[in-house]
């Protein structure tokens, strides 16, 4: 791998795992364009404005750091724009991002791909399954973060790994509702960090948008949970962080990757063998009559009747899975 930005902080010997102790927005201009194939980036969400969470069962403040403090929309926006710029022009043409964030942050990196010209792919909800309590009583417990899913333009024709998806979904395509697990406390047995993302999260992200070999960036790579998914997947992996602390946490996991290969296959013990990220809850069936039961409207078809309407997708025999990983436009 070439040093892109310069000496790194930590490399592995075989030169597949890189941090770096420097701020995004200084690293990132030294990039050369159309140099990596997958970014995923967890910016700050800007919350830490004196709120309060639950942990371990108390109330406690959200201070994750000044990173991580308001300046104010317009500010707040002009950085989400200027990262994001930056991280469009080294994309590869047919390189893809994924952005995570709350409503904090969400709707003005979206606007951002928007300014940019970004295509965005899809928008993925992660259901964090067993989130904090709403202490306040206020308002529905915060129960899911986005995830925006981009490629740097409309002529871009990104990579998605159809086939595993959908193995991993139990055989059925995988929609865009996660349900995957916070954190474990196997997975910050080095440390912690205020917004770690879950291994099972990065190693579905990598695995469904890149290769083998390719190169994935992370520009605020925290505890490394992006560079431990892409040595796990045999994927190339730069990460930019500026917290010593943080740095350290991420190159002792490198270090240990046996371990986090027995976190990760320890979380799967607990997962139902179908996933439930993808399935969509039928109500159950009433014998009460409804409304409009007996109501007959012309031109409809009974249910009873099997109709195969031409070029509707999924109405006809040639409406079968393709075959192996593909490109979609």
């Amino acid at each position: 791998m070439l040093r892109l930005i310069g000496f790194p902080w930590f490399m592995s010997d075989k030169r597949d795992f890189m941090l770096y102790r420097q701020n995004s927005l200084e690293a990132l201009p030294s990039i050369p364009d159309c140099t990596v194939d997958m970014i995923f980036a967890d910016p700050p969400y800007f919350l830490s404005n004196g709120g309060s969470t639950c942990s371990g069962g108390k109330r406690s403040l959200v201070d994750k750091g000044d990173w991580d403090q308001s300046c104010g929309v317009n500010e707040n926006h002009a950085f989400n724009l200027a990262w994001l710029k930056e991280c469009r022009r080294i994309l590869k043409p047919d390189g893809t991002i994924f952005v995570s964030g709350t409503h904090h942050v969400i709707f003005s990196l979206g606007f951002a791909m928007q300014q940019l010209e970004m295509k965005i792919l899809n928008e993925i909800s992660w259901f964090k399954v067993n989130p904090p309590p709403n202490l306040a009583c206020r308002y529905f417990t915060h129960a899911t973060e986005s995830i925006i899913w981009a490629a740097p333009s409309a002529q871009s024709r990104h990579y998605f790994d159809y086939h595993a998806m959908k193995e991993e979904n139990g055989g059925k395509q995988m929609q865009s509702v996660w349900s995957i697990q916070p954190p474990r406390k196997q997975e910050k047995r080095f440390g912690k960090h205020p917004t770690q993302k879950p291994l099972e999260l990065l190693l579905r992200i990598v695995k469904a948008s890149t290769r083998p070999g390719d190169l994935v960036l992370d520009p605020f790579s925290g505890s490394g949970t992006t560079g431990v998914a892409c040595a796990l997947l045999e994927r190339r992996f730069m990460g930019i962080e500026l917290n010593p602390d943080y740095l350290t946490i991420a190159r002792q996991r490198y270090l240990s990757l046996d371990e986090e290969t027995v976190v990760e296959e320890r979380a799967k013990s607990f997962r139902k063998p179908t996933s439930m990220a993808a399935r969509t809850l039928k109500a159950p069936q009433s014998n009460t009559p409804g409304l409009f039961d007996g109501i007959q409207t012309p031109g409809l078809v009974p249910e009873n009747d099997e109709v195969v309407a031409p070029g509707i997708p999924g109405t006809g025999p040639e409406d079968s899975d393709p075959p192996g990983p593909r490109r979609r436009r």
